[in-house]
């Protein structure tokens, strides 16, 4: 176990190693100028470019200026932001915890609500609800996320009046923690409710395919002639068994909330990472989407190594291979 997580470890680093270089390159092959901002409505100068590029590092040719990435990020450094003129490690991590409480809500409900339903189909194979239920996740599942979540906000947050359309805080609140938490609460409802509609429906028709695999098995078939009740064949035998499969999938799941929920952000001015992304590709601004891109991969990556070691901790075979 230890030299296999060892060979796994060094290949996510290299993985790692080699999408930063990658990123570089791409971003810096992104159309438009990144200080086309900077002149506040003017031209710049000749001499105002100058500087300006001098003060970025963009005047440096590409691959000395990857070199300059490296050495800073491994020091903890990504650069200044050219749009706000502030540190990327300090705006990462202003806008991380909204990030992390939408996608985390979006995980809970996700595997939890996703699961149970997935089994559920699987167990009422064939039956009416069993054909409702996959009418409903193919519908989410090909539901646009941001055409999902401009439904919800204009009908539900802007025609009703129910819930907050856009935001994480009302700044009119006023009270103590508690009003505060419940305000926040209020405001994650339609993002999560957005984003979660949209995964459950994928999780839902993967645990189902799962568990059908998992009831033809012949130890289910010896299981039952046991005598064990249902529920046991079902959640002590087979549930265990069929998520081997959804350990990849949530290794899948966690950074693709990151990245995917750029739009559902945008769409309800969540002041989260995938906004701020957004933001970043707008105006060009080369160190912050770099950063943003790195923190990505970085979970992209660390998300599926957990699930190889979830999966190899589960299953020995895997060790082995």
């Amino acid at each position: 176990m230890r030299h296999w997580l060892l060979r796994r470890t060094l290949q996510a680093a290299l993985t790692l190693a080699v999408a930063v270089v990658l990123l570089f390159l791409l971003t810096h092959l992104l159309p438009g100028d990144p200080l086309a901002r900077e002149g506040a409505g003017r031209p710049l100068t000749s001499v105002q470019r100058e500087a300006l590029q001098a003060r970025y590092g963009l005047d440096r040719p590409l691959l000395e200026q990857l070199g300059t990435f490296v050495g800073g990020l491994a020091r903890g450094d990504l650069g200044v932001s050219i749009e706000y003129g502030r540190p990327v490690v300090g705006l990462l991590a202003e806008r991380l915890p909204a990030t992390a409480l939408l996608g985390g809500t979006v995980l809970v409900l996700n595997f939890t609500v996703g699961l149970w339903l997935g089994v559920r189909q699987a167990v009422r194979k064939g039956s009416a609800e069993d054909r409702w239920l996959t009418t409903l996740s193919l519908a989410g599942y090909a539901t646009p996320s941001f055409w999902l979540g401009l439904v919800l906000a204009g009908i539900v947050g802007v025609r009703w009046h129910l819930l907050p359309p856009a935001g994480m805080r009302d700044p009119l609140i006023a009270g103590g923690t508690l009003a505060a938490a419940a305000d926040v609460l209020r405001h994650l409802v339609l993002p999560a409710l957005t984003l979660s509609l949209v995964s459950i429906a994928g999780t839902m028709r993967y645990q189902r395919n799962a568990m059908l695999e998992t009831l033809r098995l012949p130890y289910i078939v010896t299981a039952r002639a046991k005598g064990l009740s249902e529920r046991q064949v079902i959640w002590r035998h087979g549930w265990r068994n069929a998520l081997f499969p959804v350990l990849t999938l949530f290794g899948l799941w966690l950074p693709i909330l990151v990245s995917g929920s750029v739009f559902v952000e945008t769409v309800f001015a969540w002041p989260g990472l995938g906004s701020l992304a957004a933001a970043a590709v707008n105006g060009r601004d080369y160190p912050l989407l770099m950063g943003a891109s790195v923190l990505v991969a970085t979970i992209v990556i660390v998300a599926s190594l957990l699930s190889d070691v979830a999966y190899a901790f589960l299953d020995p075979r895997v060790r082995l291979s």
